[in-house]
This record gives structure tokens, C-alpha cells and sequence, in this order.
């Protein structure tokens, strides 16, 4: 039975997320493992129950990665699954370790928060301990106002705490602790005490035309190839910029793409961009692989002034696993792209900036990383700019998981974000993580998106992830605390 209630919390966080989407599942989704590790007093015997769960979650969620290995890995379809079990493997060592810990405190006084902070503590510690961050149990609650509240102030993290206090407290009812422990559950009220989300409005101040050139995959690269590719994007961009009637836009946004868009050596293409911003007055961001000094690739955003000069450039910090790096359990998993697994991360956040316009622009996975956005924000950025290329999960439910992300990066940070990508999903967001516009998927056309520039930094992006530290702190104490009823002296040994 306790196996059984461990698989169907796995189930309940598969069916949470896209390509499910049972949001209103998350507040319950923990609870039959908690109820489960509960009931069962050996530790090993605690971790696999988690452990099952974890598996059954990962495997559910992030299905697609078998599909990018086969597809595009040349690891052919044996291949791909067996990077994919491994992956699952090791990405369910994170809710193992939260089930043999949480059966420790779930029975003391104060079982019912400790259990939330040890799941949100833990949730900070996923990505550099698992090699992948992804998606976090608060990013169920997007489309939840009350929850919401808390995203910029405690980021994601307290969203996750808040699911994981309910399906403490439903699973506290289960094993019957005494009425009094059900006194933390009022913490869940104040909740309506923090600010409301900001209301819809009509944005203003600022637009961006977006490029959507739906590039194939698959695509055989030669110089006619490439040549059509740069009129394309040209001709997108000059459609959409100068259409009568409209001022110039602020913004040309190209995407990331998986297309050989060199900036700095492709003379022609240079040429052409620079002819592009000076004919439409308009700076260009565009997504471009660029080289460091030791000749190695880099994911880059390319800033460039309507004069046509190159301005700022940021290159991607966060490099995708499988992707743009491999991760060395994974090594011998061929390349996806021509380059992959050879790019190098970048060292700095880059905030772009033309008269009196600052942008933070995030690359593809970075959308994954909280307290990486939130830097932008902390250095001035105005309004956020994510270029990406789903293009690599094709029609699986690995593109609304990553437009979550985006949006729960808006929410945390209280900025519009212009989302740029290859074939889509091509969207405006608005500070409260609502989409606004949303350019049509798989189909080569162009858009202009409004957005209103605001300066104003929230707590979450001035102090980062205080909270999930905190809850970190909390349950290291909770545990210890649990111990202390158990501790018996040694007793003294007297002189003979």
C-alpha cells in the first residue's frame, strides 16, 4: 500500500504540468507519499518510497528529453531511452532524500511547516545538485491569484512552500496529530493580507517587433540555404516595422535559432542588420553564436544600435544540458546541434540600453534558473527579452512547461516580457504572468508586441532566494529538534 500511495503522488506531479495541466491537484499532490512515509519507520525503505515517486514524476513530465535524444542526439531510439533512465535516476534522488528526511519531523508539533520548508528548501538545491532545473511544484500555481501573491517576494519557492503545507496538513489529519498542530494552517490566511496582483492594462511606452521564422531542425545548410534564411528574417522584420500607419518600433527581436548565424563573421549578414536598423530606426536583438578568445562557441544575444552599430552583447550563462553541454555521466551521448556540448557559459549579466531603455534578456533554459533572471531586474532592466528555440521538443508538452517558466519569472520580477522564439510559443507576458498576445505556433510570421518599462525592483529580485534558504535553515533545525527526545547519554564512566 505504502508503494501504491508513493506512485500516485508521482502521478499527481505529472498531472499538475502540462501536458495535463491539473493545476488544482497541486495543493493534494504530496500527500499520499507523506501519508505513506508515515506509516514506514525504515529509513532506506523511506528513501525508495520517494524515490518511486520522483522516478514516476520525472519520467512522467519529462518524457520529451527521450524524444530530443532520439531525434536529434543520433543515439537512435535505445539510445535515447537509456540517457533518459538514467536521468530519471538521478533527478529522483531529490524526492527521496525529501521522503527518508520529512518521515523524521512529520510526526513532531511542528511536522506541518517543517515538512514545507525541507520540499522548498530542497527545491533550491535541485539544479546543482541534479545538473537540470526545471519545474518547480509552485509553477502549478501560474494561474492561481492568491498564491501569486507571494512570487515576488519569496520567488517560486513560496508558492511550492504554501502546496506542500496543504498536503501537510490533509496528510496530518490522516495519521490523526492533535487538533492543536492544525493551528499552523492560519499561516496559509495571511496570504490575503499581501498585495494583489497588478491589474491588465493596456501597456504602453515601448514596442518590439518579434521574428518568428520558423526554421526547420532538420535543415541542410548550404550558402543558397543561408542566403534565403537572412531574406527571410529581413523581410519578416521590414513587414512587420514598417507597416503604414505604425511608428517605428523601439525593437527587432530575432530569436535563438537552429540556424548557422554567425554575427560576428558573417560579413553579409552583418551588412544586412545594419541595414535593417538604420532603414527602420530600430535597435535589433538578435540570437547569434559568437566565440570567446580562446576560439570556443558561445550562445549569444547581439545589442544593436538603430545606427547600426553593435552595442552590448550577452552570452548565455546557463548552457542547456544535452544540449549545449553535455553532463559528464551523459558523455557519451553524440551531439545535438553541430555544436553541441563544446559551447562555454558566459560570465556576466548584461543589461542592454538605448535611450533610456533597459533590457535583461534570457536565453531558452535560463527561463528555468529564478535567481539568474532576477539579476537583470537587480541591475536596472526595465523589461525582460527571452529569445528561445522549442523547436527541439516538437509538439510535445515540453513548450507550455517552458512558457510556465517564463511566466512565473515575470511574476517574481514584476516585468513584461517579450518572448521571441523560432516556431513558438512566440508571447507577451505581463507582470502578474498572464499572456497577453500570442503569435500563432509552427508558422514563419512576425508581430509587434507592446510593453510598458518599470523600474521598480521587487524583494525577490533585490534579495534573491532568502526564503528558500531560510526554509533550508528551518528544517536542518526541525530535524535536529526531532532527535533531541531520542538522545540518550553515555552514561559516565567512574575511576576504579
Amino acid at each position: 500500500m505504502n508503494y501504491l500511495l508513493a506512485g500516485l503522488t508521482g502521478i499527481l506531479l505529472v498531472l499538475i504540468f502540462p501536458d495535463f495541466s491539473y493545476t488544482s491537484l497541486a495543493p493534494v499532490a504530496l500527500t499520499p507519499l507523506l501519508f505513506a512515509m508515515s506509516r514506514e519507520f525504515r529509513p532506506r525503505q523511506r528513501f525508495l518510497l520517494g524515490y518511486i515517486a520522483g522516478n514516476i514524476h520525472w519520467f512522467g513530465v519529462c518524457y520529451w528529453i527521450q524524444n530530443v535524444l532520439a531525434d536529434h542526439g543520433g543515439v537512435g531510439e535505445w539510445g535515447g531511452w537509456g540517457a533518459f533512465v538514467l536521468f530519471c535516476l538521478l533527478k529522483s534522488i531529490h524526492l527521496g532524500v525529501f521522503s527518508m528526511l520529512g518521515a523524521v519531523v512529520i510526526r513532531t508539533p511542528w511536522g506541518i511547516p517543517a515538512i514545507a520548508a525541507l520540499w522548498a528548501g530542497l527545491e533550491r538545491t535541485q539544479g546543482p545538485l541534479t545538473l537540470f532545473q526545471w519545474l518547480m511544484l509552485g509553477n502549478a500555481g501560474i494561474d492561481m491569484g492568491v498564491p501569486m501573491r507571494l512570487a515576488p517576494i519569496t520567488g517560486v519557492y513560496g508558492i511550492s512552500f504554501v502546496f506542500a503545507m496543504m498536503s501537510a496538513i490533509i496528510a496530518a489529519g490522516l495519521i490523526r496529530r492533535p487538533r492543536k498542530e492544525f493551528l499552523w494552517a492560519a499561516a496559509i490566511l495571511l496570504l490575503f493580507l499581501l498585495p494583489d496582483l497588478p491589474p491588465s492594462e493596456d501597456p504602453k511606452g515601448a514596442s518590439a517587433v518579434v521574428v518568428q521564422p520558423n526554421i526547420s531542425e532538420t535543415q541542410e545548410w548550404n550558402h543558397a540555404a543561408i542566403e534565403n534564411l537572412r531574406q527571410r528574417l529581413n523581410l519578416l522584420s521590414l513587414q512587420e516595422a514598417l507597416k503604414p500607419g505604425q511608428p517605428a518600433p523601439q525593437l527587432i527581436v530575432w530569436p535563438e535559432a537552429p540556424a548557422p548565424i554567425y554575427y560576428t563573421r558573417d560579413e553579409v549578414l552583418r551588412r544586412q542588420v545594419t541595414d535593417l536598423a538604420r532603414l527602420t530606426h530600430s535597435s535589433i536583438l538578435l540570437g547569434t553564436v559568437t566565440y570567446d578568445a580562446q576560439n570556443a562557441p558561445l550562445n549569444s544575444a547581439q545589442f544593436i544600435l538603430p545606427d547600426g552599430m553593435p552595442a552590448a552583447r550577452y552570452d548565455k550563462v546557463y548552457l542547456v544540458p544535452f544540449g549545449e553541454f553535455i553532463p559528464p555521466p551523459f558523455g557519451f551521448i553524440k551531439k545535438i546541434s553541430s555544436e553541441a556540448g563544446e559551447f562555454r557559459p558566459g560570465e556576466k549579466v548584461v543589461v542592454f540600453q538605448h535611450h533610456g531603455l533597459k533590457l535583461g534578456s534570457f536565453i531558452c533554459y535560463e527561463s528555468a534558473i529564478p535567481h539568474h533572471v532576477r539579476e537583470f531586474s537587480r541591475l536596472g532592466a526595465q523589461a525582460f527579452i527571452n529569445i528561445s528555440n522549442d523547436g527541439y521538443f516538437g509538439h510535445s508538452g515540453a513548450r507550455q512547461q517552458h512558457l510556465e517558466l517564463v511566466r512565473m519569472r515575470a511574476a517574481e520580477n514584476r516585468r513584461w516580457i517579450v518572448r521571441s522564439t523560432n516556431n513558438g510559443i512566440t508571447t507577451l507576458v505581463d507582470p502578474a504572468g498572464r499572456i497577453v498576445q500570442q503569435l500563432p505556433s509552427f508558422m514563419e510570421t512576425a508581430g509587434r508586441f507592446t510593453f510598458t518599462p518599470i523600474s521598480e525592483v521587487t524583494p525577490y529580485a533585490q534579495f534573491g532566494d532568502w526564503f528558500a534558504w531560510l526554509c533550508l535553515l528551518f528544517a536542518a533545525i526541525a530535524l535536529f529538534a526531532s532527535q533531541i527526545p531520542n538522545y540518550v547519554p553515555e552514561p559516565k564512566r567512574h575511576a576504579v
